[in-house]
């Protein structure tokens, strides 16, 4: 393809060469006829001749004596997932300059730490399954509820201390102790589309999360996608028999991931802390009943018009095809 600023495209370039070498044209009238001068046309002619191509030649030098050498970047690019080091202290290993270790990393896509895995020390590899309901990672977040009159990060350590003693006086535990307790919000997320399904309970026991993934199946059955496999970690709810049990009643493979290792399922782990951001934290709520119900109308944002970046900066909705109240 010729560059942006060529007079002459190849097709044209040949029919140039053409006038010239086969018709017997001048080259004056030619370079005239086509707005080029003289030489341009004469060099096309040439390489018409010569049987060589109308497409522009690479302007890359035939040798670079001062290019950097391959075992110098192979080197450089193997500290970095080793060591993890900064150009600075690779350039002092290696006897370079610092901006050539920054052009090395550049090259290699390695020049931010947060490409590189912290465990493995490897590039982070990143993946998609290629349909809805291929794979779900499931997750649960545990947030503090939040005292009557509002929490702290809102009105403050002293009044927040006051709202949450107040709070505790009206609830008890078990034991008969003041308890304001915590809310477990349970999240299923497809990794194809990124559309969420979120619920809000009490507790994290297999029972609530058996309960809670038969609703998620429902809910996303309603919207035509079946949930093929289900991606967990090793919380002692997912790897309980009746998780198991549920999962193959519902024709669902239970996957986990590895211990340690919650990168595996990012997915879900970015969504929480989105929602984080967008919906426990957003602003002053004055109750966790008041937090609970403006859960639906962010999810619904969140799944319906939001822009996700992994969904080229389109809603999470706009994967899924024919579904009821998509652009609603």
């Amino acid at each position: 393809m010729s560059h942006s600023n060529a007079a002459l495209t190849p097709r044209h370039r040949l029919k140039v060469a053409r006038l010239v070498a086969d018709d017997g044209w001048p080259v004056s009238e030619v370079a005239a006829r086509f707005q080029v001068s003289w030489p341009t046309v004469k060099r096309w002619v040439d390489r018409y001749l010569a049987g060589e191509s109308m497409q522009d030649r690479s302007s890359r030098p035939r040798s670079s004596p001062a290019k950097t050498p391959k075992t110098v970047t192979k080197t450089c690019v193997s500290l970095r997932l080793r060591l993890r080091e900064g150009p600075v202290q690779l350039a002092a290993r290696l006897n370079i300059a610092p901006s050539t270790v920054h052009r090395i990393l550049r090259s290699a896509r390695l020049n931010r730490l947060a490409y590189v895995d912290r465990e493995t020390g490897e590039p982070v590899r990143r993946y998609e399954h290629d349909h809805p309901g291929s794979l779900v990672h499931v997750d649960v977040k545990k947030l503090g509820n939040i005292p009557d009159g509002g929490g702290w990060r809102y009105v403050g350590r002293h009044q927040g201390e006051k709202h949450r003693a107040a709070t505790q006086s009206k609830s008890r535990n078990a034991y008969g102790g003041p308890r304001v307790g915590y809310a477990f919000v349970h999240t299923v997320i497809d990794d194809h589309s990124r559309v969420a399904y979120t619920e809000v309970h009490d507790d994290e026991t297999a029972v609530t999360a058996v309960g809670f993934l038969h609703r998620a199946v429902d809910w996303f059955a309603d919207r035509g996608v079946t949930i093929e496999r289900v991606l967990s970690d090793n919380g002692g709810a997912y790897r309980s028999y009746l998780w198991r049990d549920n999962c193959e009643a519902l024709s669902s493979t239970s996957k986990f991931t590895r211990p340690y290792r919650p990168q595996t399922n990012g997915k879900v782990e970015r969504f929480h802390r989105t929602m984080a951001d967008g919906w426990a934290y957003a602003r002053c709520h004055t109750s966790e009943q008041e937090r609970r119900d403006a859960l639906a109308g962010w999810l619904h944002q969140y799944n319906h018009h939001r822009p996700h970046t992994a969904c080229g900066n389109q809603p999470p909705f706009s994967r899924l095809i024919n579904v009821p109240g998509q652009y609603s």
